[in-house]
């Protein structure tokens, strides 16, 4: 195993040809030196971040939530029947209809209602709007103290403004005490996303979203490690200019805020499509070539940025469809990327606008429906007496 890893290791893998570990290897007050051991605390500071989350969303986010107007919507609980809840829990929430004959003939029960206790039943399971808006508060707050911090560390040195002083002079490059703990703060929030992601809100792109973690959390940990640190710093800002404004449009889709919800999607996707699909790739690929010829290090960095790319390009498309729908159509149906927990099938669409509501919005809507009929029935009346008027000229 020793040896292996030894393997695994070795310089001219990692480095640029005529490199050596031992040449980047600092002096005291010069900075850190990337290790593999730092890494190893980035578990209990993962840990750390879901208890500061945790208390986050019961002490700001849920406060926040009632004054900016956040209301869950009230759903019909499903009745007691534990032969359906058995087979909703053990086999499948959305029974096919084969299954749903079977259950009926088990409980002595229509294939309609069987049917309508499955969609209650489900709906008793979707999450509330007050904990979609405290998932989406909770990374609004890090990933903006973190793109605070990040600029902050970062705007006083050349590389935030020349890209190509990244790769000058390294690997000799020292690490800063601020983004040492740049690097540690970031890989502990997504490892925390990746411990919590199996309890918290499952969207319509849940895989496309395990895959970024795991990518994110294997990027920044390599980068470290190869000391690809000043890049590395670039990249993480890049990226939290855009959540910043994808969370606080979260946020405030909630609370119902229709108006400013699509001027912020406008901002998010202007910083979305500039920062991902121009800044991220030139910043790494093309400048590094102008510095070193490829090794397997180079390649290896390139693979992994390679599939944020490829998720960007997905999100990228989401994003131009919702913008094609908004020019067009002039609303903007959901969330920004990905707001809708999973498909809904037109039944309980057909559902969620009528049966599941509370009985005060049922007898609203009923009595909007009759005032429209009695005004129809009035303005037919006027319209055949006056149709009936102009006829008695003609016959006399």
């Amino acid at each position: 195993m020793d040896q292996l890893l030894r393997w695994l290791w070795r310089e001219e893998f990692w480095i640029p040809p005529g490199n050596h570990w031992k040449d980047m290897e600092m002096k005291e007050g010069e900075g850190h030196f990337p290790l593999p051991r730092h890494l190893i605390y980035t578990l209990p500071l993962a840990l750390i971040f879901i208890a500061i989350r945790y208390i986050f969303e019961r002490v700001i986010a849920i406060p926040l939530s009632k004054v900016l107007g956040v209301k869950d919507r009230i759903w019909i609980r499903a009745a007691s029947i534990p032969k359906l809840e058995a087979f909703y829990k053990q086999h499948s929430q959305q029974p096919s209809q084969s299954e749903v004959v079977g259950l009926g003939k088990q409980c002595g029960l229509s294939q309609r209602k069987i049917q309508t206790w499955f969609r209650h039943r489900r709906n008793q399971d979707r999450p509330s709007s007050t904990k979609k808006f405290c998932e989406a508060s909770w990374r609004f707050f890090f990933y903006l103290t973190s793109f605070t911090a990040g600029l902050g560390s970062l705007i006083d040195t050349p590389w935030f403004w020349d890209q190509s002083e990244c790769w000058r002079g390294y690997p000799k490059q020292p690490v800063s005490e601020a983004h040492y703990w740049y690097y540690m703060l970031e890989m502990s929030f997504y490892l925390s996303l990746l411990l919590s992601i199996s309890v918290d809100v499952k969207r319509k792109d849940f895989k496309e979203q395990v895959v970024h973690h795991i990518a994110t959390i294997i990027l920044i940990g390599f980068s470290y490690i190869a000391n690809y640190v000043r890049v590395g710093t670039l990249v993480m800002l890049v990226h939290d200019s855009a959540d910043i404004i994808l969370e606080v449009g979260k946020m405030l889709h909630y609370a119902l805020w229709a108006k400013t919800c699509d001027v912020l999607f406008v901002l998010f996707a202007l910083v979305f499509l500039v920062t991902r699909l121009y800044v991220f790739p030139s910043s790494t690929l093309i400048v590094s070539m102008q510095f070193y010829e490829p090794f397997f290090g180079y390649y290896f960095f390139n693979a992994l940025l390679f599939v944020l790319q490829l998720l960007h390009i997905y999100w990228a498309y989401l994003i131009l469809r919702m913008v094609y729908r908004f020019a067009f159509m002039g609303k903007i149906e959901g969330d920004v990327r990905s707001d809708e927990e999973s498909p809904v099938d037109d039944n309980e669409e057909e559902e969620e606008d009528g049966g599941e509501c509370s009985w005060e919005q049922r007898k609203d809507a009923i009595n909007s429906r009759l005032a429209s009929l009695a005004n129809n029935c009035v303005l037919n009346n006027l319209t055949n007496q006056t149709n009936r008027n102009s006829r008695l000229p003609k016959t006399r």
